[in-house]
């Protein structure tokens, strides 16, 4: 299980289980954001708090509604976009694991994928090679 929260405390992320992996994304999104994703099925996260949408205007049909606290600005999480639900299910929660302690996250592999040259279609290149936190 892992406790998350922003940096006002004001919104709190409890998963009921560690991630396999987290990703570190260059995206526009990803890296605009600060985030560090780590992936979860909806029913594993708990959100308590007020947050704020925002979704990307550089996108016909995006596919994730990132989340960020209402006082502090803190980016907390991202849900799927109606239309991302609609086709694939409600499937995933990405979870800014920048807000756990990285005690916590001891052992996860962190990788780097090459999303500024994902074309949307099929898998990531990566940027560098993956770490293991805390070590």
């Amino acid at each position: 299980m892992l406790n998350l929260s922003c940096l006002c405390g004001q919104v709190r992320i409890q998963t009921q289980k560690r991630p396999d992996f987290i990703n570190e994304c260059n995206c526009t999104l990803c890296r605009k954001s600060g985030a560090r994703w780590a992936y979860f099925h909806p029913s594993d996260v708990r959100v308590e708090g007020t947050t704020k949408g925002y979704c990307r205007q550089d996108k016909d049909d995006p596919a994730a509604e990132i989340q960020f606290c209402s006082n502090c600005g803190s980016t907390t999480h991202f849900i799927l976009t109606a239309s991302a639900v609609a086709k694939f299910g409600n499937v995933q929660t990405g979870v800014n694991a920048r807000l756990a302690d990285e005690r916590d996250l001891a052992g996860l592999e962190l990788r780097y994928p090459d999303g500024q040259a994902w074309s949307g279609a099929g898998g990531f290149s990566y940027v560098q090679e993956a770490r293991i936190i805390g070590r």
